[in-house]
């Protein structure tokens, strides 16, 4: 029953009369920055010190969805 009514508190975005999830969105956003990040990270010459790479970008497109998320969306 709690996961019903909570299911009602998510945003959701219309774009061109569909309606998205405002989650799916931020993690779109997320992802593409993490991908765009990653030709900085290489010019700088800081990659090979990352350590993991997958676990890298990973979380970077996690922390950079949650920070789209406090940033468009929080109440």
């Amino acid at each position: 029953m709690l996961a019903m009514l909570a299911a009602g508190c998510d945003p959701v975005i219309e774009i061109q009369g569909t309606f998205f999830p405002a989650w799916l969105l931020c993690m779109i956003v997320g992802v593409v920055l993490a991908v765009a990040l990653r030709p900085l990270f290489v010019r700088l010459g800081i990659e090979p010190y990352l350590g993991p790479l997958p676990l890298i970008y990973t979380s970077l497109a996690v922390l950079l969805t949650l920070a789209t998320w406090l940033l468009f969306f929080r109440t």
